[in-house]
């Protein structure tokens, strides 16, 4: 039997010749998106954390992954008969796009995390560059550091590597520091108020030659994977700063800790390639490197954000409208 899924029409027979319109049962992590939900007339929410099967899986048509899950959807979905749209809360979506049940459509978080990765974008630009770290060993040791000239974020010339929208939110907060602004993104095309010219891809090997920081904000695909290669970093120039909030494989592990390990390069890095990292890895004590475990999405500024993503995307199956978000799926774009 083929599931009819076309939005907010599903029905069911209850008796023979009646009709009624079936609830839009959603199903979401944790208690306050279901509240949010709560004064939708058709919405029927169910908290669900997927980490076992819902008895109620079958009538559940709107589903919403968990934050930083690392729940595969080939389990999750099982048993999901009426299932329509799974929404993640996350901007990445690649791992999920393989295991996606056919006619389910899949929609990441683009916009949710915009401001806190981009704050953290800026937080480790600005430790790596003013020496925090070192100060902070210091204070543990309660020694004064002595007095010398440090660098600065002014007058550096800063590339952003991905100009989507938390490339643009990376480059507004940085515009403020009085820097050089630069944007590269899959193709070239016309800049904004930020930028007057985005470049393509295809300029990076020589952007890079001239830029003092490059922070990294693109998707892990396969033209992706590697793209920081020891060629490429061979080309940054020496005392250049790789900020990467994007996906640690986009560079090459290896050849980081190489140029860093020279003192040539340093690196501030939000994701790394393997992660989790483990103890042992070289990556945890190669100078000039900074690392944060994954955090960048991960602030009070990404729930209400979250939230209010998932009630536009209700309201709209409830419409019969498009959602937003789709990446993979019937309702994604061509």
């Amino acid at each position: 039997m083929t599931l009819d899924r076309s939005p907010a029409t599903r029905r069911a027979f209850v008796s023979v010749g009646d009709m009624v319109d079936l609830p839009l049962v959603v199903s979401v992590p944790e208690p306050d998106y279901a509240e949010a939900l709560a004064d939708l007339d058709g919405v029927d929410p169910i908290v669900w954390d997927m980490e076992r099967p819902h008895p109620r899986g079958r009538d559940i048509r709107f589903a919403v992954m968990p934050y930083m899950t690392r729940l595969g959807l080939a389990d999750v979905t099982r048993g999901l008969d009426a299932l329509e749209v799974v929404q993640l809360q996350s901007a990445g979506y690649e791992q999920f796009v393989g295991e996606l049940p056919e006619g389910v459509t899949l929609c990441n978080a683009a916009g949710v995390h915009d401001a806190s990765t981009a704050e953290l974008a800026l937080t480790l630009t600005l430790a790596s560059i003013r020496h925090v770290p070192e100060f902070v060993t210091s204070q543990g040791r309660a020694q004064w550091a002595p007095l010398r000239l440090r660098p600065a974020l002014a007058d550096r010339r800063v590339l952003v590597v991905g100009y989507g929208r938390i490339g643009r939110a990376i480059a507004r907060r940085f515009a403020p520091f009085e820097v050089t602004l630069t944007a590269v993104a899959s193709r070239a095309r016309e800049g904004d108020e930020l930028v007057p010219q985005v470049h393509g891809i295809g300029d990076l090997p020589e952007l890079v030659a001239h830029h003092d920081v490059v922070v990294v904000i693109v998707p892990l695909t396969d033209a992706t994977r590697g793209l920081f290669d020891a060629s490429l970093l061979g080309r940054m120039p020496d005392g250049a700063l790789l900020v990467n909030v994007a996906r640690g494989p986009v560079v090459d592990t290896d050849a980081l800790v190489a140029e860093c390990s020279t003192g040539r390069l340093q690196a501030a890095l939000d994701v790394t390639d393997p992660e989790p990292l483990p103890e042992d890895h070289p990556l945890w004590t190669t100078p000039g490197v900074l690392i944060t475990p994954h955090v960048g999405g991960a602030t009070e500024a990404m729930r209400p954000r979250a939230i209010a993503l998932v009630r536009r995307q209700v309201q709209a199956l409830l419409a019969g409208r498009s959602v937003d978000n789709a990446v993979a799926g019937p309702l994604s774009a061509p």
